[in-house]
């Protein structure tokens, strides 16, 4: 026997933690999820009633006075028909009374005890109509070049060998696998000359350049494909552009126009006419099928300015929890002794557990609107003045401002987004290092970053800034930064070397 003090994560707080961590669409889904494992938990829709809502969730199962407070309880004084008046008002509590019977009460035959709202008003199937509306999923490319392949007219041996070929296409439209290793790789392999000849006639698909097995192959393909198009084709030096992407793809990338223009015996001026055309290739065909699309980003929180007040504000947006309520029908039911032992504990657990579910996601929107503030608060010169004044802003700073562990800040920023004056920011970008400028003022490397590209977009372009030259431009700013800091930033932001941004 032994005495120990040790630090155990009930499931409640690793529901909390959970909670906090979830972006808010997938917050959603949690809710959606839950509300189908647990019937006692109700979502209003649209805009919420707040008194009967702060009843619904905060009430004590055991007080009789929350349940005196429900929306309901006018309903059960005894209709009583005026004389000499219109009787407007009556009609309306019949009307409420009748809703409150086909919502609240049981079936009559007893068929079912927890049927829920939505089974009575008449309305229709919201979960239905939300897949109806959902848009189907999109062809893949194998799917796209599959029905394609299917009314090419060749052999059966070939056939099947472009469908094994198929297979091996990435989503980029690539084919990168060896034949020999496709054939290795397969159960029953086609023959070597088959996969040869369904190559060639898959190359001819659509998208143009699918099934090429590098870039250069994939951009002749798609000039072939121009070439048959007396519209298309229109403007095109097909010869230059030809022989760039067949001998100087690696010249171009390293801006090596004067040799390019030495070998091939033509005007600079010709080959970036030429680059220019060939940009409008699609280095990755397949990517034109079944593109995945950005999925939306739903901003957490709203910063705006109150001109009234002189300061920025915060307002929570899309939040679910005001809306999220437990059902007055199930804690009547728990309190009733006619309800047997079983239906009893069925409720109770129940209960607690939307309880859990509500407060983490109220202890959620508490936590992220706090660290937003901090966040408001130590960044005003960004939301006044641009990204170039972003100021450092370790999360351990913010979490001991707040009084929490920065674990909790780094799950309250995990991707949250919020949208400003200045647009729409993941909240993570606020929180970083930094450096002091020679003035002693603290700036983020983001900020940083932005003096970088203002540079970089300022210099003169026949005569491009090396790393060295950079480090002298930004010291006259009052930083003072080595070149490898300089080269790495660079990177970061896919900025090429001067050689490569020098323009003839």
């Amino acid at each position: 026997m032994r005495m120990e003090q040790r630090q155990l994560l009930t499931p409640r707080m690793i529901q909390s933690m959970e909670i906090l961590q979830l972006p808010l669409l997938a917050l959603e889904e949690r809710i959606e999820q839950e509300m189908q494992n647990n019937p006692v938990l109700e979502i209003r829709e649209g805009d919420t009633d707040g008194e009967s809502a702060s009843a619904d969730t905060t009430a004590d199962n055991a007080s009789d006075a929350t349940e005196a407070s429900t929306q309901f309880s006018e309903e059960e004084r005894p209709l009583l028909v005026k004389e000499n008046s219109d009787q407007a008002e009556d009609f309306d509590r019949l009307a409420r009374i009748s809703d409150y019977l086909e919502n609240e009460e049981f079936s009559a035959n007893g068929s079912s005890s927890f049927r829920q709202a939505s089974s009575f008003d008449g309305e229709r199937d919201k979960k239905l109509d939300a897949m109806n509306n959902t848009a189907a999923r999109g062809e893949n490319l194998s799917e796209y070049l599959l029905d394609q392949w299917a009314f090419v007219e060749t052999t059966p041996e070939i056939k099947r060998a472009g469908e094994v070929l198929i297979n091996f296409v990435d989503a980029e439209g690539y084919l990168r696998t060896d034949l020999e290793q496709i054939r290795a790789e397969t159960k029953n392999p086609p023959l070597l000359e088959h996969l040869q000849t369904a190559l060639k006639l898959l190359q001819g698909l659509e998208p143009a350049g699918v099934a090429a097995r590098n870039l250069s192959e994939c951009l002749l393909l798609q000039l072939d494909a121009l070439a048959e198009d007396p519209e298309a084709s229109e403007g095109h030096d097909f010869e230059l552009e030809r022989a760039l992407v067949t001998d100087h793809l690696k010249d171009l990338e390293m801006n090596r126009y004067p040799q390019i223009s030495k070998k091939l015996g033509r005007d600079i001026e010709d080959l970036k006419a030429a680059v220019k055309r060939l940009s409008r290739l699609h280095p990755h065909p397949g990517k034109q099928i079944g593109a995945d699309e950005a999925p939306p980003i739903t901003p957490d929180a709203s910063i705006y300015f109150d001109e009234d007040k002189g300061t920025y504000e915060i307002e929570m947006k899309n939040d679910p929890a005001p809306n999220l309520y437990i059902r007055g029908m199930y804690r009547k039911m728990l309190k009733e002794r006619k309800c047997d032992k079983s239906t009893r504990e069925f409720l109770a657990n129940n209960i607690r557990n939307a309880r859990w579910l509500i407060e983490s996601i109220e202890q959620r929107r508490s936590t992220i609107q706090r660290v937003i503030r901090a966040v408001v608060d130590a960044q005003v010169d960004f939301f006044d003045k641009g990204p170039e004044h972003l100021k450092p802003l370790p999360m351990i700073q913010v979490a001991d401002q707040l009084g929490i562990h920065v674990a909790t800040v780094s799950r309250a920023v995990s991707e949250k987004w919020i949208q400003t004056p200045r647009g729409v920011f993941p909240l993570r970008r606020f929180f970083s290092g930094g450096t002091t400028n020679a003035e002693g003022e603290d700036m983020s490397w983001d900020a940083v970053k932005e003096k970088l590209k203002v540079i970089i977009n300022e210099e003169d372009k026949k005569n491009p800034l090396n790393d060295d030259e950079i480090v002298v431009k930004l010291s006259e700013q009052g930083l003072t930064l080595a070149r490898r800091t300089v080269a790495k930033y660079r990177k970061i932001l896919n900025i090429p070397t001067a050689r490569q941004r020098k323009q003839f």
